[in-house]
């Protein structure tokens, strides 16, 4: 008290000037005094919880307890706990694949409304990352967050099409938004009308994003193996950044595709939308032209935009063209960089660049059953004719196919009876398969022949995935891509659990025999025929009938191969019995009703 009492009689002698500036240092300090005691100890108001979860796809609470559910770290999803940058911590929402604590309830549906607040929690220094889809692509869905977040990526948003899929996506812990699509959970099929829906969804979304002035990226279908966002931000100047169908090189280096020699379709696989006024402008007028005629085609009307005004370049060392209303800054991805199916898988451009991202890929996940099960796997015998002599022509690679697919049939047919899963091999091709008709391969392309061509360029995928009743087609065979046992996520078990079967010929023991060396080995000779290997592999009991479903079975598995120029249908169905007919040639159906699968 002695303080005190000095003070003011310190302050009483004071001249008026310095009493003012005492009075205002003492309210000054305690103003702070009760400011720093009232923060200390007072709760921590939930009205702002409330207001950062009004609308929050990772997890949804109206009760008083979200604030702090918003930070349980309890649950993980085995496997797939990537590190949660600090910017999401900051903004108190829940991380991407921390699942929902136990007995949390699902939230009603109008609680995953696409709203600028939702949208604000995920984005980062403005760009959201968006893709959506039905509960079809699931897997797609699940690889594409899973590559983003492995990449450190987390500002993404996942719209779910039917209520299946928001409600899977949520209790796996992925951001999610409901379209209010009322889609079905099926696989809508290329060109359906379906397909043309999801589309159309996509536009949309675009004047959604747009408006709450986002940056915006799509899609399902494609992985990103590098952080794209570096690359993007080289081109501030752009409104927007499309990736297109180019499968011709127009530049070495990483910059954007000359536009100029960018004859192919910009196919709006891969985006970035800038919320610019021009963007916006062109956003609504895609729009509008979907709105007033279901017919069109979002691809094609994309394109048919852009292209009403295509030039001049911005400048020359951007890339840039100004396209659309003559105001809109574009940019072509490279097709190197940026890749599509055909210039990654068959071009095999991935062995010269480093990629971004390529679409129409999928990679396997851990911890699910694909990983599970037991396997069989072998390799084809190609004799080096069948590969490099003799021209690249139909016959030609018709030849090396077949010889490939009479090897698969048998392994197919031994997996069958093993009840194993087949791990089918790299498969050989001459030429290309596209969607028209072209001389073998894609005129100016990288293509070198021979290649490993996709399985769905020899075989329907779909097909041998489809639940088809066991008692008209005998049991379902399990398949997986040749790349299968490179997984990373493969486990230690399945890696080290091998059995081999060795090709005899001449040698003492060379018999057929279901009785393993202790080198776990077993020994077949050379040239087995497939009853061989049944009386190896089998106990012999309904095997006609098993037989018979078998081939039922797989004579659906075969595909075709498109297409031959100048003649209508220009299409070759492979025939997964083709060694079973003498008169058997590659040629296209010769009338309408030869035009039907070799079954």
């Amino acid at each position: 008290m002695g303080w005190w009492r000095n003070s003011f009689q310190d302050v009483g002698t004071t001249k008026p000037v310095f009493i003012t500036i005492y009075i205002t240092l003492l309210v000054g300090i305690i103003f702070s005094a009760f400011y720093v005691f009232s923060a200390i100890y007072s709760p921590i108001s939930t009205s702002t919880s409330s207001s950062l979860f009004s609308f929050s796809s990772s997890y949804l609470s109206n009760s008083s307890q979200a604030s702090n559910r918003s930070h349980s770290h309890t649950s993980i999803v085995p496997a797939i706990t990537p590190p949660t940058p600090a910017a999401h911590r900051s903004k108190q929402v829940r991380p991407i694949w921390e699942v929902p604590p136990p007995g949390t309830k699902m939230p009603p549906t109008r609680a995953f409304r696409l709203t600028k607040e939702l949208v604000q929690q995920r984005a980062i220094d403005n760009i959201i990352i968006v893709t959506f889809g039905n509960y079809a692509f699931m897997d797609f869905i699940l690889t594409w967050v899973k590559h983003l977040t492995d990449l450190g990526l987390f500002n993404l948003l996942v719209g779910a099409m039917d209520t299946k899929l928001l409600e899977d996506l949520y209790w796996r812990g992925i951001p999610i938004f409901d379209m209010g699509s009322h889609m079905s959970t099926a696989d809508v099929g290329w060109g359906s009308p379906s397909f043309h829906k999801m589309g159309r969804e996509k536009v949309f979304l675009i004047n959604a994003i747009c408006l709450l002035a986002f940056s915006y990226q799509c899609d399902t279908d494609m992985v990103w193996l590098k952080n794209p966002l570096p690359y993007f931000a080289r081109f501030r100047g752009a409104d927007v950044l499309t990736s297109s169908d180019q499968v011709i090189p127009t530049v070495v280096d990483d910059g954007l595709d000359i536009w100029q020699k960018v004859g192919a379709a910009y196919n709006i696989g891969i985006f970035h939308w800038r919320p610019t006024d021009s963007s916006k402008k062109m956003a609504k007028e895609w729009k509008d032209l979907l709105l007033a005629d279901e017919k069109i085609w979002d691809q094609n009307g994309f394109n048919d935009l852009m292209r009403r005004q295509l030039g001049p370049s911005v400048n020359e060392e951007s890339g840039l063209v100004y396209a659309f209303d003559g105001n809109l800054k574009l940019g072509i991805l490279p097709a190197s960089i940026f890749c599509s199916g055909h210039t990654y898988f068959v071009q095999a451009q991935k062995e010269n660049v480093i990629d971004y991202g390529k679409q129409s890929f999928s990679l396997i996940l851990p911890n699910i059953m694909i990983l599970q099960g037991v396997f069989l796997s072998f390799k084809t015998l190609i004799p080096k004719s069948l590969l490099l002599e003799g021209e690249h022509t139909i016959d030609s690679h018709f030849s090396l196919v077949n010889h490939q697919i009479k090897q698969i049939r048998t392994a197919l047919a031994v997996a069958s009876l093993l009840n194993r899963t087949l791990v089918i091999p790299p498969i050989w091709c001459r030429l290309d398969r596209l969607w028209f008709p072209h001389p073998g391969i894609l005129v100016g392309s990288m293509t070198r022949q021979p290649f490993l061509c996709p399985l769905d360029h020899v075989f329907e995928v779909n097909v041998m995935l489809k639940e088809l009743p066991e008692e008209d087609y005998g049991p379902g065979i399990g398949i997986r891509e040749y790349s299968f046992f490179e997984n990373p996520s493969l486990p230690k078990q399945v890696r080290e659990s091998w059995l081999d079967v060795q090709l005899c010929e001449g040698s003492q023991d060379c018999h057929v025999s279901n009785n393993t060396t202790p080198q776990r080995m077993l020994r077949f000779p050379k040239r087995s025929s497939e009853e061989m290997f049944k009386t190896a592999f089998s106990a012999f009991k309904d095997v006609k009938k098993r037989e018979e479903k078998f081939r039922r079975r797989v004579k659906r598995y075969g595909g075709i191969w498109c297409c031959v120029e100048n003649h209508s249908p220009g299409h070759i169905y492979y025939d997964m019995y083709w060694d079973e007919k003498p008169e058997w040639k590659p040629v296209p159906p010769r009338t309408p009703q030869d035009d039907h699968p070799p079954w």
